[in-house]
């Protein structure tokens, strides 16, 4: 049992939230802005951690324009960073329905598509969809950042 007057740690989550227009030019703006902010809390360009999150993004934002899109809405990015602990990314679109495309398939060998949650599913710690209010669902991928102890 903990005295309540024991020192505890701060917790400190850091947060980046953007919305982007629903079309190619927006996933590419969104994987861009998010490998920006990475650098700003100290993941250095090219780094294992940077590259992971660059490919999951690219693959979230692509499949929120090309399955989940809305006319006239747009698609939301969230990144939320814990020290030490976790990296977590949101990316949120308004089409309610679940496609067939959100569940990992292993494509064909000369397919076009049909690779981006696999890939999610391969980088990722766990990833999973949630519903979003009042509509649209949430892809979330994340990162634990803890260094295994030995």
């Amino acid at each position: 049992m903990t005295s309540p007057h024991a020192r505890q740690a701060p917790v400190t989550v850091r947060v980046f939230t953007q919305r982007f227009s629903s079309t190619p030019r927006g996933a590419r703006l969104a994987r861009r802005l998010a490998l920006h902010q990475l650098e700003r809390w100290d993941f250095s360009y090219g780094g294992a951690v940077s590259d992971a999150v660059a490919q999951i993004v690219a693959e979230l934002a692509a499949n929120a324009v090309t399955h989940g899109r809305v006319p006239g809405r747009d698609f939301e990015l969230g990144l939320a960073y814990e020290p030490d602990r976790c990296l977590r990314i949101d990316v949120s679109d308004t089409r309610t329905e679940t496609r067939p495309g959100l569940v990992p398939s292993a494509a064909g060998p000369l397919s076009d598509s049909g690779r981006g949650l696999l890939l999610v599913d391969a980088l990722a710690t766990r990833w999973r969809i949630l519903d979003r209010l009042p509509v649209g669902k949430t892809v979330r991928a994340e990162l634990d950042l803890r260094v295994p102890g030995p």
